[in-house]
């Protein structure tokens, strides 16, 4: 296998450090090696490659941002950019339970959680030794989270819960799910272990996409949580939005990594395919396909890059998060078709990634917010005006 080399096509390395550039470059290697030679049969099988947990985890690619006293990297927001986008260059699924585990699960219990709570699992979590899931999206719910339905009441020594989630990552091969319920009508996150009493994760089935990833139903049937599993920190809906908020960062940043791979699949494909007695990356439409893709790339990139910059100094808005999650995974989506167009029926076989990946990005344009959202939640940031029903 040729050694993957992305697309750089502004010099954007120089505005990395050497640590920058030597994490995305361990991340590539990784991938090279240890997901792109597995990934398609775990896609064809419709299973996760569990293997590469413990492998992440010594990689220290969880929690990379969290502190190193809890086993974590303390890495800036470029390093973990650059990580997701690696990751997705290889699956949607395996950038998918690192995104979880990172920005849906330690995250909230380093921001939400009691001091107990961040030694008792962040550590865990970091090494790939337990798996975390998050539970916010509602059969019901999903775009209007605030309509949730489960709920915890107070008793003696804890909290009962009652509802079901649907729709979660990593939810039947989680230890611990960071869920959140309305206790006397205020979202709050609880820590649900695997094993206590009414709890259940089943796996869902029959996806068309993101087939390399575990996706779940989590149901609670009076479930008894102990007081001491609550999340202390977590107050009302911005808490769960802002897990959010460090999640579809990540997916910014992932996707341009799906682009990049279907990118360099389409040139390599384009420049050895003959037709007419030429290579069909001589034509001009084939040309203009390209010349859409690099700027696209590009575009992605930069926005990533500045993305990162105004999120390590504290300067990031929620909308400006929006803004490039909404465009890199029209973007990528894009580009996986077009992909798709230049290598014509091979494009179909799993030979090539590119199918794969435009499946799994159909997923991906949706989950973490729809564009739909997205684009109403800038239209809200620049005009000032709300335009949800």
């Amino acid at each position: 296998m040729n050694k993957f080399v992305g697309l750089d096509y502004y010099d954007i390395k120089s505005l990395l450090t050497e640590e920058e550039i030597m994490i995305r470059d361990s991340v590539r290697e990784f991938v090279d090696n240890e997901v792109i030679p597995v990934i398609e049969k775990h896609y064809r099988e419709g299973t996760f490659p569990m293997d590469l947990v413990t492998k992440m985890g010594e990689l220290g690619l969880f929690g990379v941002t969290l502190p190193a006293e809890y086993g974590c990297a303390g890495l800036n927001s470029i390093c973990y950019g650059l990580v997701t986008q690696e990751l997705e260059r290889g699956d949607s699924g395996v950038r998918s339970f690192v995104s979880v585990q990172s920005s849906l699960v330690m995250y909230p219990i380093f921001t939400f959680g009691s001091e107990d709570q961040r030694r008792k699992w962040l550590p865990k979590l970091a090494a790939g030794e337990k798996i975390g899931c998050f539970g916010l999206t509602e059969p019901d719910f999903g775009s209007n989270p605030s309509g949730m339905i489960t709920k915890a009441e107070k008793v003696d020594g804890g909290f009962i819960l009652n509802g079901a989630k649907m729709w979660i990552t990593n939810g039947t091969l989680a230890d611990v799910a960071v869920v959140w319920a309305k206790l006397d009508g205020v979202v709050r996150g609880f820590l649900v272990e695997k094993g206590f009493k009414g709890f259940a994760a089943p796996e869902m089935k029959n996806k068309h996409s993101l087939r390399a990833s575990v996706t779940s139903e989590l149901t609670f049937q009076d479930v008894f949580v102990p007081e001491e599993n609550l999340l202390p920190g977590s107050k009302g809906l911005k808490s769960p939005l802002m897990c959010l908020n460090q999640a579809r960062y990540g997916i910014a940043w992932g996707v341009t990594g799906s682009m990049m791979a279907c990118y360099d699949t389409a040139l390599n494909y384009a420049k050895s395919r003959i037709q007419f007695g030429k290579p069909i990356a001589s034509f001009q439409l084939t040309q203009a396909k390209f010349a859409y893709m690099v700027t696209e790339i590009t575009k992605a990139q930069l926005l990533n890059q500045q993305l990162g910059k105004l999120k390590d100094a504290g300067n990031v808005k929620p909308s400006q998060i929006s803004l490039a999650k909404r465009n890199n995974c029209e973007i990528a989506l894009n580009i996986a078709r077009i992909s798709r167009e230049i290598l014509g029926a091979n494009g179909i076989l799993d030979e090539y990634p590119i199918m794969r990946h435009s499946a799994n990005l159909e997923s991906v344009k949706t989950y973490e917010g729809t564009h739909e959202m997205h684009t109403l939640i800038l239209g809200a940031d620049v005009t000032g005006i709300e335009a949800f029903n």
